[in-house]
């Protein structure tokens, strides 16, 4: 009986499988770059473009994986028994970090004196963060550190030219010794929650320092990104509830008093780095007035708050990006997914959803940016859509990411294809602050307590009806070019939407070029084609 050799057996050929998504320009977004034009901001095209290639690289997609897959660890004491409080991180991270800081993804607007230059920024954080949202917390939190501390010039002279610098040097040394800086931000503690006023932490002068020198004790139940060198955070003062700055490592090197007790173990937002900590006599500088702490910080609010609608636009079009791209290369029941008319309106309805999110994100952007050039029609019309677009835009997107999820099947389902990723970041720009309650709320204290505020919406919206000639031409001229507008208006304010905003994707009317919807979302691959 002759021997029966055995050898590898083909059981099937791989067939029908997506292409990996990468070698893109996540810049190459129509939305985004009509409203960095309409904003006046063409001159950042260039450097748009350049990072959003690098955003698109398989090299940046890895970095992202390994980051989230390798959290941050807390190491709290050294080999001998030293109290340290370090955050231990993948170098995929520090990579991601050097490349959003050198790019000026942080404070770098503030020493930009050209207009647009926080247009600019938004529009290149918008990018980057669609490769990896984690590490947005520290740049957004650093962006918005630096109009609070203008509260205190002397504070501002010393520290807003290290925030400010395009070089990332971690690590745990004297903040005045470093190449750059990075700020976080602790207000919340265990018994208030949001409710910020009810805070415990104490703040006693120090005699004789002449520069508004404080020892602060207590605890903060929420602090953003631990590992930075300084912090604003919220304590009770002489004269009530204060605001002050924290560095973690004082001038002559040794370690402030900030304990960390633990890092939060959370649902996304994995690859960053949250804390519980205590403060045990941490030495705290005043800024802004005494007893005035909240709104000393509101102008750190309002940049987060900017900063959760591009977080959350970004999510939004990258998880379309995803879907779109999946069902072009997918074939089921004789043709492309994208070619089944069901797919298709599904596909049209989420780039309707990324189209809208990312231009009032842009055009909330450009608010700002004015605003903080003195335009006070613009910083009163922020006032009041930038907490209503933020409870739109965030709350829109857990929504959006699980029907994108979707579209790729079980497939979207599997870490592999990014999705679950990006539907553990999607709740957590709407919670940033507490519920949507506070947000809500804050709308209300918006209308009641600042002037113009509704005066600048409602010309903001007759302005979108077409008051006039000039702009009945413009808008009639964007229409022959997009669907985009009439899609969204019809799915989700005219009488024949099913249900609103609340309606199911894929429930578009009929009579709506999806194709051409859709189109805005089709990556250009190193192929060459959409």
């Amino acid at each position: 009986m002759g021997v029966v050799t055995l050898g590898p057996r083909v059981t099937h050929e791989v067939l029908n499988q997506v292409p990996v998504l990468a070698g893109h320009d996540v810049a190459d977004d129509p939305a985004l770059l009509e409203a960095v034009d309409r904003e006046g901001t063409g001159w950042a095209a260039g450097a748009l473009h350049e990072l959003g290639l690098l955003a698109g690289r398989a090299e940046t997609a890895e970095q992202a994986r390994l980051a989230n897959e390798h959290p941050p660890v807390l190491r709290t004491h050294d080999r001998y028994g030293n109290r340290i409080d370090e955050v231990e991180f993948h170098p995929a991270w520090h990579a991601l970090m050097d490349t959003a800081v050198s790019h000026g993804l942080h404070a770098a607007p503030w020493a930009d004196p050209r207009p647009g230059a926080h247009v600019a920024r938004a529009a290149k954080f918008y990018v980057w963060t669609q490769a990896e949202a984690g590490h947005g917390c520290p740049i957004s939190m650093t962006y918005a550190a630096v109009p609070a501390l203008r509260h205190s010039p002397d504070l501002a002279a010393r520290f807003e030219p290290l925030l400010t610098a395009r070089t990332y040097d971690p690590g745990l040394r004297p903040p005045e010794g470093k190449r750059g800086l990075l700020s976080g931000m602790a207000m919340t503690e265990k018994q208030g929650g949001s409710d910020v006023r009810a805070n415990t932490t104490r703040a006693e002068p120090i005699p004789g320092t002449g520069e508004g020198a404080h020892l602060l004790t207590g605890h903060k139940w929420f602090c953003s990104a631990p590992m930075c060198d300084l912090f604003l955070t919220l304590a009770q003062g002489p004269a009530g509830l204060t605001c002050f700055l924290l560095p973690r490592v004082l001038p002559d090197g040794a370690r402030n008093g900030m304990r960390l007790q633990r890092l939060k173990d959370k649902l996304g937002n994995r690859s960053n780095a949250s804390a519980e900590i205590e403060f045990d006599g941490a030495l705290a500088w005043q800024v802004g007035e005494p007893g005035r702490g909240v709104a000393t910080i509101i102008a750190m609010v309002s940049a987060t708050r900017l900063d959760c609608v591009l977080g959350s636009a970004a999510g939004i079009r990258a998880a379309t990006v995803a879907a779109v791209h999946h069902t072009s290369h997918r074939l089921a029941f004789g043709k492309e997914l994208d070619a089944q008319p069901l797919m298709a309106n599904v596909l049209a309805d989420l780039t309707l959803e990324s189209q809208a999110a990312t231009v009032l994100a842009f055009r909330l952007a450009g608010a700002a940016d004015r605003a903080a050039r003195g335009d006070a029609a613009e910083a009163a019309l922020l006032r009041l859509a930038l907490p209503a677009a933020k409870y739109w835009v965030c709350k829109r997107f857990p929504a959006h990411a699980v029907e994108a999820l979707e579209c790729l099947g079980g497939n979207g389902y599997v870490e592999e294809s990014g999705l679950p990723r990006i539907y553990r970041e999607a709740p957590l720009n709407s919670i940033w602050e507490g519920s949507g309650n506070v947000t809500s709320l804050d709308v209300l204290r918006a209308l009641a307590r600042t002037e113009g505020a509704a005066d600048a919406l409602l010309a903001e919206l007759d302005a979108a009806a077409g008051a006039d000639t000039a702009l009945d031409g413009a808008t009639a001229a964007l229409k022959a070019q997009t669907a985009v507008s009439d899609g969204f208006c019809a799915s989700r304010l005219g009488p024949q939407s099913l249900g609103g905003p609340g309606a199911p994707f894929g429930t578009l009317p009929a009579g709506l070029d999806l194709a051409a919807i859709t189109d805005r979302a089709r990556a250009v691959t190193a192929g060459g084609a959409r």
